[in-house]
């Protein structure tokens, strides 16, 4: 009888299994869209409290950010920029940072998770379709995020390594704007994937390419031209956050984002393909 009641809640458990849906997914990007506020400024928070740089070198690299977001994109400033962010890494082993970004994780970010964007992500899970983070964060803290969710994988800014040890170079370029939608627009060849049926989730503009690229995006805690783009295309909309800390935590992904991103992200990630899938 023991037998028979097991393979009675085999066929039970089987028969209640959601049929993967092949050629559908999600994306969701990190910032303020799945974690409050910036993931860099946590992450640069973690990194100070362990001694990983000095005052002096973050206010440096800070200065160069500031001065990058105020001269504008240029082939020159993006150069300078990124040297900036990747002096920071070059030298230091892999193995250390894997563990340093597990630690920070934990004792920061695990409990900025937005309750209501994960339960979307969960919602795509249970439909049987696969769901991807994409972001400009590094991909060690974007991969680490999608294993303890139970997302399929993640997307992120990359940075090279040789022989364990950092380089000091990017694979590709920072996953930011248009290159997120290019990474996906990659990804979706490689695994079949129909955008027109696949959904995308931002709280930035600057993700419009993205979200314009799949046929069910929606603005998740949007800045004010998200809200309005939004609006006027009829898109969906979600917002978590109370007024107060809409506020709040609007100041600092600015903030850290301009600064912390160009300054850290490199630093932090590990090495892979931008456009990889990682399961």
């Amino acid at each position: 009888m023991a037998g028979e009641a097991s393979a009675a809640a085999a066929e039970l458990e089987a028969a209640l299994e959601t049929p993967p849906v092949p050629d559908v997914a999600a994306f969701f990007d990190v910032d303020n869209t799945m974690l409050q506020g910036a993931s860099m400024f946590h992450l640069a928070r973690g990194l100070y409290r362990r001694k990983f740089f000095t005052t002096g070198e973050i206010a440096q690299k800070a200065l160069a950010q500031l001065r990058f977001r105020l001269q504008g994109e240029t082939p020159d400033s993006v150069a300078k920029a990124r040297s900036a962010a990747l002096s920071f890494i070059a030298g230091h082993r892999v193995a250390e940072v894997q563990i340093l970004v597990e630690e920070i994780f934990d004792e920061i970010m695990a409990d900025r998770i937005w309750p209501g964007t994960r339960a979307l992500a969960q919602q795509h899970l249970d439909a049987g379709e696969r769901v991807w983070l994409v972001t400009a964060a590094p991909v060690e803290v974007a991969r680490l995020l999608a294993r303890r969710l139970g997302l399929t994988g993640a997307l992120g800014t990359v940075a090279a390594e040789r022989d364990g040890i950092y380089t000091g170079e990017l694979v590709g370029d920072i996953l930011h704007g248009p290159a997120k939608a290019e990474a996906v627009r990659a990804l979706a060849a490689h695994e079949g994937l129909n955008l027109a049926s696949c959904a995308a989730y931002s709280d930035s503009v600057n993700d419009l390419p993205l979200l314009e690229l799949v046929g069910n995006p929606c603005a998740i805690n949007p800045d004010s031209r998200l809200r309005r783009h939004a609006e006027v295309a009829g898109w969906r909309i979600r917002d978590y956050r109370t007024g107060r800390k809409a506020a709040r935590l609007g100041l600092l992904t600015a903030g850290a984002s301009a600064v912390t991103l160009g300054a850290v992200s490199a630093a932090v990630a590990i090495r892979g393909c931008v456009r990889r899938r990682v399961s």
